[in-house]
């Protein structure tokens, strides 16, 4: 059976570390390690799943950026977001031989990294001394029909003024998605901050389309309510 040697609950296993550009590049006298980043996500799973390694090192690298964007999104803190990255693909490695292409990889990944992060968030709220300090972007601002479809604007960085204001909008909705529930801020970050489509993001976590705007609706009615005067 594939992953025989596989992890226990609890214990760590030696992933890549996050890397922020380009591909990981193995020695020039190992051409078979050398082609894996040229092989398609189908071919490196099922090398993965017959106990190949560096077949899964080499999904880890394509996907790292995404599990770290996302989490450190939605919790807010490099630390949280790292605690994040290590557990999802541990979880990712162990369950890696239940894949079966049912959905997209990417799809599959994020179900668990959004289930991890919705974990840490209810941890989190459990224990308010450990609310983590936000962060928050002075180039995301409100543009366009929809108030919280964050954009970056190109005209924010050359007026102070609005860069001033860009950076209050920023600490205010970020104040306002900390009263959130857990699922209605995860929905609410991918649907806004990742520009996840409804249906991709019931697919991650496994919920219905239906679902999913519902929640959303809920998320936006509340952050409208706290942010009047922005708006």
């Amino acid at each position: 059976m594939a992953f025989e040697n596989m992890p226990t609950e609890g214990e760590s296993i030696a992933l890549p570390a996050p890397h922020v550009g380009g591909v990981a590049t193995a020695g020039a006298n190992d051409a078979a390690v050398a082609a894996l980043p040229s092989l398609d996500d189908k071919l490196l799973i099922e090398r993965a799943q017959a106990g190949e390694r560096l077949a899964f090192d080499e999904l880890v690298h394509r996907y790292d950026r995404d599990v770290l964007r996302l989490a450190l999104s939605v919790l807010h803190s490099a630390e949280d977001a790292r605690d994040v990255y290590q557990e999802s693909f541990l979880k990712i490695y162990r369950n890696l031989h239940r894949f079966r292409s049912e959905c997209s990889f990417y799809t599959w990944i994020y179900r668990i990294v959004t289930n991890v992060c919705l974990d840490h968030l209810r941890r989190r709220r459990s224990r308010p001394e450990d609310q983590a300090p936000l962060v928050t972007d002075a180039a995301h601002e409100s543009t366009g029909a929809d108030f919280f479809d964050l954009q970056h604007d190109g005209h924010v960085e050359g007026d102070p003024e609005r860069c001033l204001h860009a950076q209050e909008v920023g600490r205010r909705i970020d104040a306002a998605k900390e009263k959130l529930s857990p699922r209605e801020r995860l929905i609410f970050e991918m649907k806004h901050d990742h520009g996840l489509k409804l249906r991709d993001i019931g697919l991650a976590l496994g919920t219905s389309e239906e679902t999913v705007k519902n929640s959303l609706f809920r998320a936006t009615r509340k952050l409208r309510a706290q942010l009047e005067g922005l708006l």
